[in-house]
């Protein structure tokens, strides 16, 4: 699944982008069903569009230390890049570095609402409708997303401005979770509906 089949319509005086993980420690993994490259292209094309249109554009970095990281007792451990991470870890990648006007999050936890100034930032400009996009899928962008959907907030994730560690994995977050809370875009249909 790979994009709804409605148009999009956005209001513009409500609407804000939300990039999750963009950074070099994340963006520099083997992702499908679409590369790195593709997802920050695609999420930098949205970013500029939004600045253009005077939107707000939020940028989330992950930047938690070990001592942050939870250790639930569970069948599969998640990823851990033994060691410690590079120092250049929650640096965005180039293409996304924040540019006056934007705002930056940053975030201990997969999601992007728990423990930050995320919602409340949201609330201040008067947002109602949040597109999504980054990496991964199943992780950052659905803990996100499902956070999202329990404060209120309208949801269009861009499917091919985000990716996961298996196209399985990517495929399974925007039929089974996202479909349900919100729509699913490509990066030319929202490009569409700002204009």
């Amino acid at each position: 699944m790979e994009q709804g089949g409605s148009s999009l319509d956005l209001d513009r005086s409500k609407t804000a982008l939300v990039v999750i993980d963009l950074q070099k420690g994340i963006a520099g993994r083997q992702t499908a069903p679409h590369d790195c490259a593709t997802v920050v292209a695609n999420a930098a094309r949205l970013a500029d569009a939004f600045r253009a249109s005077k939107m707000p554009v939020f940028l989330v970095r992950f930047v938690a230390s070990d001592a942050d990281r939870l250790r639930p007792i569970a069948d599969e451990q998640p990823w851990r890049a033994g060691g410690a991470p590079p120092e250049d870890f929650a640096e965005f990648v180039p293409e996304l570095e924040p540019r006056e006007g934007d705002i930056v999050i940053g975030k201990k936890q997969w999601g992007a609402f728990y423990g930050t100034e995320l919602d409340l930032q949201l609330r201040r400009r008067r947002i109602e409708t949040i597109v999504l996009c980054g990496i991964a899928t199943n992780y950052g962008v659905e803990s996100t997303a499902r956070f999202a959907y329990e404060y209120g907030y309208q949801q269009v994730f861009v499917s091919d401005a985000m990716a996961a560690m298996s196209a399985e994995a990517h495929d399974g977050a925007l039929r089974y979770t996202f479909a349900r809370i919100g729509r699913v875009r490509t990066t030319a249909q929202v490009l569409d509906g700002l204009r």
